[in-house]
C-alpha cells in the first residue's frame, strides 16, 4: 500500500514512507468525489479504464469505498483515499482485509499511516492462500429443514450426466448440485434443469462472483462445474421458485464444515468422487460428495482476499 502526501506546497522536508506527493492532479489519477449511489457508479464505471482512482468522500462512507475496493481487483485500476482523521485511515487500511492501495493524507497523519500499513503487511504474510479446489467432503449429517421456498433453474441449454451448479449455504464450500438429466419410472428428464436449493443459497457465476438464489434473474449466467473442475457456463431461461419440504446436509473436510439446504426429493441429486450423481434423500452420514472449497470472504458477491467465518 503506498502512501501519497497531500502537499501542494513545495515545502515538503521528505519522508522515505511517502511514496506520492500529492500537488492536486496527475494524468494516470482520476479523481472522484462521492456524496451519494449515483457517484458511486460513476467511480466504479472508471474502474478497468483508468490506472488510479482518488476517492473523496463528503462524508466518510465506508461501504462505497468496499464496494469500489472490491469492483477493482483484478481490473488493473487501484484505489487511493483521501483521508482526514485517524479513524478514517484505519478503515482505509484494513477495508475488506486487504485495503485501499493508497491513501492520500496530510502530514501530520504520515507516520500514523506508516505504521499501520507495516501493520497490515505482518497481518498479510502470516496468511496462507488456499486456491479454489474441488474437493472431497464426508457427509456429517442428513436431516428435516421444514418447509421453504427452493430454486429450479431452468437454464437455456443441457447440461451433461456428472455436471452441476456450485450452491450451498457457505460461500466457501459450493456443492454440485446436479441437473436433473437421470431418467426415472416416475419423473421425465429435464437435462437443462438444476432444482438448485433454497433461496438463501449462494450460487456461482461464470464471472467468479456469486449471487443468491433469490437475486437471480433471467439472463444470468451461471458456472457449470463437474468432478473434475469448472466446465463452463450456462444463461438461466427461467426461474421456478415454489414451498416445498426441505433437508438440510451438513458435511466437512480437513476440518472445514458446510452445508445445503434443498428439496427433499429423490429427483434432487449431488455430484460424488466416483463422478457418479447420487441423490440427496439416498445420503447417509459417512457418504462422500464433491464440492468446491474457497477461502476467500465475498462482498457483494466479489471474491475478495480476506478472512470471513460462516456457520
Amino acid at each position: 500500500m503506498q502512501i501519497w502526501l497531500d502537499s501542494p506546497t513545495n515545502d515538503y522536508s521528505g519522508n522515505n514512507t511517502v511514496s506520492r506527493l500529492w500537488r492536486g492532479g496527475s494524468s494516470d489519477v482520476s479523481e472522484v468525489f462521492i456524496e451519494n449511489s449515483f457517484d458511486q457508479e460513476d467511480a466504479i464505471s472508471l474502474i478497468g479504464l483508468v490506472p488510479w482512482i482518488l476517492v473523496r468522500f463528503s462524508d466518510w462512507t465506508m461501504v462505497p469505498l468496499e464496494n469500489l475496493i472490491a469492483s477493482s481487483r483484478g481490473s488493473g485500476t487501484r484505489i487511493a483515499v483521501a483521508i482526514e482523521d485517524k479513524i478514517e485511515l484505519n478503515g482505509a487500511v484494513y477495508s475488506l482485509g486487504g485495503g485501499v492501495d493508497a491513501v492520500l493524507v496530510s502530514s501530520d497523519l504520515v507516520d500514523e499511516a506508516a505504521i499501520m500499513v507495516g501493520e497490515r503487511l505482518e497481518f498479510e504474510e502470516g496468511e496462507k492462500e488456499i486456491e479454489l479446489s474441488i474437493l472431497h467432503a464426508e457427509v456429517t449429517s442428513v436431516e428435516s429443514a421444514g418447509i421453504g421456498e427452493r430454486v429450479c433453474i431452468d437454464l437455456t441449454r443441457r447440461i451433461q450426466i456428472g455436471e452441476g451448479i456450485p450452491v450451498g449455504s457457505l460461500s466457501s464450500s459450493l456443492c454440485l448440485v446436479h441437473g436433473e438429466t437421470i431418467s426415472s419410472d416416475y419423473v421425465p428428464t429435464r437435462p437443462f434443469r438444476v432444482n438448485a436449493g433454497a433461496i438463501h443459497s449462494y450460487i456461482l457465476l461464470s464471472n467468479g462472483k456469486t449471487k443468491y438464489l433469490s437475486e437471480l434473474i433471467s439472463g444470468d449466467e451461471v458456472a457449470v462445474a463437474s468432478e473434475s473442475g469448472l466446465q463452463g457456463s450456462a444463461t438461466i431461461g427461467r426461474l421456478k421458485i415454489e414451498t416445498r419440504p426441505l433437508i438440510l446436509i451438513r458435511f466437512r473436510v480437513d476440518g472445514k464444515k458446510g452445508q445445503i439446504v434443498v428439496q427433499q426429493a429423490e429427483t434432487v441429486r449431488l455430484v460424488s468422487p466416483s463422478k457418479e450423481p447420487i441423490s440427496v434423500t439416498a445420503l447417509s452420514e459417512g457418504d462422500s460428495i464433491s464440492i468446491i472449497s474457497d477461502s476467500r470472504m465475498r462482498h457483494v458477491g466479489i471474491a475478495v482476499e480476506s478472512k470471513v467465518v460462516e456457520k
